[in-house]
């Protein structure tokens, strides 16, 4: 009688191990497989729908009328330096959680969008690269900084460990395309070294790491070692070329 008991014991410890076995497994493959697959299908969408966007004719705005015969014609006022007004050719800031240009790294066949923001719900899960919302953007003097997941949900930034000095990388928006080429990297820093995206980025930590003087800078950053958020992984480049759309 023992005995039996002692076996169907032994047997129902046995399927609960089995039946968590599975469950584990199932977990891992939600997160390895399909996190990705649908990070990868939205992300890989929204390029698309950006590239349609691009093409499309710009709707002329109606032209003001002219004015009247012997009427002085008033030339339209600049904004001096100390007026609150952007500059003709600034962009309007993109919203939060919004796509608006796509990266692309050919030495690791990435294409992936860029999105306002380091969110992981509306941005980072969804297979975009982030943009860190208080640097420059694309083009501008200081540090475009840019973040991506390594692991999971698309996983854009896997490879930027490969990246080399030399490598392009390209961003495009609607009004043009700008081309980074690498220059430095460092391999591991704290997630605190807030000094990677400054807009001279150097490390807090490893100082030799990065840039003295001002310029025109792309930061890439990621969690390392893979499947860990223990550390930083950042990548550097520098603005190398730009041509309009």
């Amino acid at each position: 009688m023992r005995r039996r008991l002692l076996v169907r014991a032994l047997w129902g410890f046995a399927e609960v191990v089995v039946s968590l076995g599975v469950v584990l497994l199932l977990l891992v493959a939600h997160q390895l497989w399909w996190t990705n697959r649908l990070a990868r299908d939205d992300a890989g969408r929204t390029v698309q729908a950006l590239e349609r966007e691009w093409r499309a004719p710009a709707t002329p705005s109606p032209s003001p009328p002219g004015p009247e015969p012997g009427a002085v014609s008033t030339p339209i006022p600049v904004p001096g330096p100390s007026s609150s007004a952007a500059p003709p050719d600034q962009p309007p800031s993109p919203r939060w959680d919004q796509a608006y240009a796509v990266l692309r790294i050919p030495r690791i066949g990435l294409t992936a969008p860029v999105a306002e923001g380091t969110g992981k719900g509306g941005v980072l899960d969804r297979g975009y690269v982030g943009h860190y919302t208080r640097t420059a953007q694309a083009g501008q003097a200081g540090n475009f900084a840019l973040a991506g997941h390594r692991n999971t949900h698309g996983e854009p930034f896997r490879r930027i460990d490969r990246l080399r000095r030399g490598d392009r990388i390209t961003v495009e928006t609607r009004d043009a395309v700008y081309t980074y080429t690498v220059d430095q990297s460092l391999a591991r820093t704290a997630p605190s070294d807030s000094g990677v995206i400054a807009p001279v980025p150097r490390s807090n930590i490893t100082t030799s790491a990065g840039y003295s003087e001002a310029g025109y800078y792309l930061t890439l950053t990621t969690c390392t070692p893979e499947f860990s958020s223990r550390y930083r992984l950042v990548v550097w480049g520098k603005l190398t070329a730009m041509r309009p759309r």
